[in-house]
């Protein structure tokens, strides 16, 4: 019969659990799994060694490994943590939890048997502690992934030195994130049973030591982000075991790669920004075994074609070697931002590649037959975008891709012409922005059900939308067709399935009224019409839509007044809201201003439509589709009428306020000046009557301020931001007075609001 757990270990077990929060809740919110939820005293006797990821040496009953890896913990790591106690542990990870900015207790000295410790991701912070350095028969170390905002994990004291001295048995070392700022010491290459090292964004400086070379077991390599110098060591040359070697990002000499030729066993080697330029040696020539190749952000130019050619041509025999023994093989080509201004002939024999990038070079004319090879079947990331090409050599132009391969193209900021290429069904992304691609949408668009974006503005493509744009997708998320000729009618075919959550259909020819179905994509959130001619009501339907946050329906044939909310509220969401240019009347909508949550909250964060939608190795995509700002309401250049409401004050958050050229009356409500977010107002070519409120003086925010063309008098507000605004902003008010006009106010200057901020 194998022994119980021990009493002391099953209560060090229990406390640590009920100090740390861990459930439902945290599952949901990290997407983890909630291991210590099994973990439950019974009535007689417990046996901790049965819980999930509790082993137990078979023979002694101790507890010797825990793996609690993104097992939703959350809460501090200190001195009174109940893990020091298991004394007998080998093997812990910790991973992927949520420890609070704590620190590394120092008790950690107790788990002296350890040859195991994974804290990686854990949000831990500050120095770590000397007492690790005694754990010495630590095989593997992972502290990386510890870079919390506004605090770091910390090597200084003790230093990377000590800590390679101490720990003289390591095979694993990871500290990607962890602030040392120190050169690599020399005294790494004594840790001679290393198969893994991570140095990652670690601050680190000076030249690389030539003692690194003595790491002959040496797996994997990663040195980038930082800011080391100089030439690759010839020592180097000894890593005979490397396979991923990563330089990106440092300071490097171009002629580093001296010593690289002897790396025959390298699969992978990234070295992308390092202002390398010129003549690449010809060494990577004897690297056969070479199946990614990442050196974008460099400026190579045409030298890249002679040494590079004789290596990259085995590839792909590589590939095939080795396609029975593995599920895939990965093959990857970055030459991104390499000035380069021709297609690189040796990538013609490259059959095989799963993803090449190409983009920003200044590569010019057509698009070569042997790119677009039907035999190109694992091709699933093709990126040719901000480039100067014109066309394809090949007519029909089908693009290559197996179709059960997900395959992303990027074809976008060229000069192509013609029709638009034809993707493969399984195509995730088809990105062709910006170009001179002509003819119409093709049918083939409705065999693209996996569709997630497709982005092809500002082109010259015409004519009428495929009906199936609505549901030939239930993946898609992004449609992006603005800046085209398009005519007719919007489909009215979105289904309730729909994943639609930008579509942007600005800038085009569009008749008829918005879709109703529109009401099914319950995940949209910017929805853009504007620059049409699209004849219709404002739609109040759209108001029950869960995310929506912008639309833009300027300049179209809009018409009607603006309904208020019966019951409920609705667009609780809104932030930018653009009607500009249509022929709206009525009243502002006052009780609209009441619903507009989102315009309430000062500071919000960004919209998450501004960040890139997709950043990958060789899927590059990005999607910005707002100016510089959050909240906005835009209502310009239409025939609203009355006065503007108080309700209005509500929305603290507004940056952007433009109401020129309609036929508001009444005086500018004072209660503007709360709005102390404004950056931009404009209320000119209106009826306004009275004073400019000298409450707008506190809109320490606004850089630009118009209220021209109207009926307004009176003293002009003076100080803070108003002293920076010209005549211009006050012209054809024949009733003001005061500086900065040369008409004086009959009882004097007005007082200056002095700025005490």
């Amino acid at each position: 019969m194998l022994p119980l757990c021990h009493d002391d270990e099953l209560s060090a077990l229990l406390q640590f659990k009920e100090s740390r929060i861990s459930g439902d809740f945290y599952a949901w919110k990290f997407d983890c799994r909630p291991t210590m939820a099994s973990w439950k005293p019974e009535e007689g006797s417990v046996d901790c060694c049965s819980w999930d990821d509790v082993h137990c040496n078979k023979n002694t009953g101790h507890v010797i490994k825990l793996d609690l890896s993104h097992s939703c913990l959350f809460g501090s790591i200190d001195s009174s943590s109940s893990l020091s106690k298991l004394v007998h542990l080998e093997w812990l990870n910790l991973a992927l939890n949520d420890f609070n900015s704590s620190e590394i207790p120092p008790e950690i000295i107790n788990l002296s048997r350890l040859s195991y410790l994974n804290l990686s991701g854990t949000s831990l912070s500050g120095q770590i502690p000397s007492e690790i350095l005694k754990l010495s028969n630590l095989v593997s170390l992972d502290l990386s992934l510890n870079d919390v905002p506004g605090s770091r994990v910390e090597l200084q004291k003790p230093s990377f030195e000590n800590l390679v001295e101490k720990l003289s048995n390591l095979k694993t070392l990871d500290l990607g994130d962890v602030s040392i700022d120190s050169m690599i010491p020399h005294n790494i290459g004594n840790l001679s049973s290393l198969t893994f090292v991570s140095l990652q964004n670690c601050e680190l400086q000076g030249r690389i030591p030539s003692s690194i070379g003595n790491l002959s077991k040496l797996l994997h390599l990663d040195i980038s982000l930082n800011e080391l110098q100089g030439e690759l060591p010839i020592s180097v040359g000894n890593l005979h075991s490397l396979k991923e070697l990563d330089l990106s990002a440092n300071f490097l000499s171009s002629n580093l790669l001296g010593s690289i030729g002897n790396l025959r066993s390298l699969e992978a080697i990234y070295m992308s920004e390092c202002n390398f330029s010129g003549q690449i040696t010809s060494s990577l020539r004897n690297l056969t075994e070479l199946v990614v190749l990442d050196m974008a952000q460099n400026s190579y130019g045409g030298t890249i074609e002679l040494v590079l050619g004789l290596s990259l041509n085995r590839l792909s025999m590589l590939t095939k070697a080795t396609s029975n023994t593995t599920s895939q093989k990965i093959q990857y080509i970055g030459l991104r931002s390499c000035n380069l201004t021709k297609f690189p002939h040796f990538l013609e024999n490259q059959r095989d590649m799963v993803v090449l990038d190409l983009s920003d070079n200044r590569i010019e004319g057509k698009v070569p037959k042997w790119l677009l090879d039907p035999n190109m079947h694992n091709l699933n990331a093709l990126n040719l975008s901000h480039n100067l090409l014109t066309g394809f050599d090949q007519h029909p132009i089908l693009l290559p891709g197996n179709n059960g391969d997900l395959v992303t193209f990027d074809l976008s900021s060229n000069n192509l012409q013609g029709p638009l290429p034809v993707p493969p069904p399984g195509t995730v992304n088809y990105l062709a922005f910006s170009s001179s691609l002509t003819g119409e949408i093709p049918s083939w668009i409705c065999n693209l059900n996996i569709l997630e974006s497709l982005v092809l503005s500002h082109n010259n493509l015409s004519g009428l939308l495929p009906q199936c744009l609505g549901n030939f997708s239930n993946e898609l998320s992004v449609l992006d067709l603005q800046g085209n000729n398009f005519s007719g009618t919007i489909p009215n075919t979105f289904t309730k399935e729909s994943r639609l959550g930008v579509m942007d259909l600005s800038h085009n020819l569009f008749q008829g009224r918005i879709p109703r179905s529109l009401i099914n994509c319950s995940k949209l959130e910017f929805l853009g019409l504007g620059n049409n001619q699209i004849s219709d009501t404002f739609p109040s339907w759209l108001g029950s839509l869960p995310k929506l946050n912008v639309v833009i329906l300027r300049s179209n044939i809009f018409y009607g007044i603006i309904e208020e909310p019966r019951t409920g509220c609705g667009f609780s969401k809104f932030r930018i809201i653009d009607l500009s240019d249509n022929r709206f009347t009525g009243k502002l909508p006052s009780k609209s201003f009441l619903c507009w949550n989102a315009m309430k909250i000062v500071n919000a964060s960004e919209l998450r439509y501004l960040q890139d939608v997709l950043c990958l190795k060789g899927r590059m995509m990005t999607y910005n589709k707002i100016p510089d700002i959050l909240a906005g309401i835009i209502l310009s250049n239409n025939s609203f009428d009355g006065a503007i409401s108080a309700s209005i004050e509500n929305l603290k958050g507004l940056q952007v306020l433009n109401l020129q050229n309609n036929n508001l009356q009444g005086h500018i409500p004072s209660c503007l000046g709360n709005l102390t977010n404004l950056e931009s107002l404009d209320l000119s070519n209106n009826k306004f009557s009275g004073q400019i409120p000298q409450q707008l003086v506190q809109l320490t925010f606004l850089a630009f301020f118009n209220v021209s063309d109207n009926c307004l008098a009176g003293l002009i507000p003076q100080g803070k931001q108003f002293a920076t605004f010209d005549n211009t902003s006050l012209d054809r008010n024949s009733g003001f007075c005061g500086r900065p006009l040369s008409k004086e106010c009959e009882s004097g200057e007005p007082p200056t609001i002095e700025d005490h901020t």
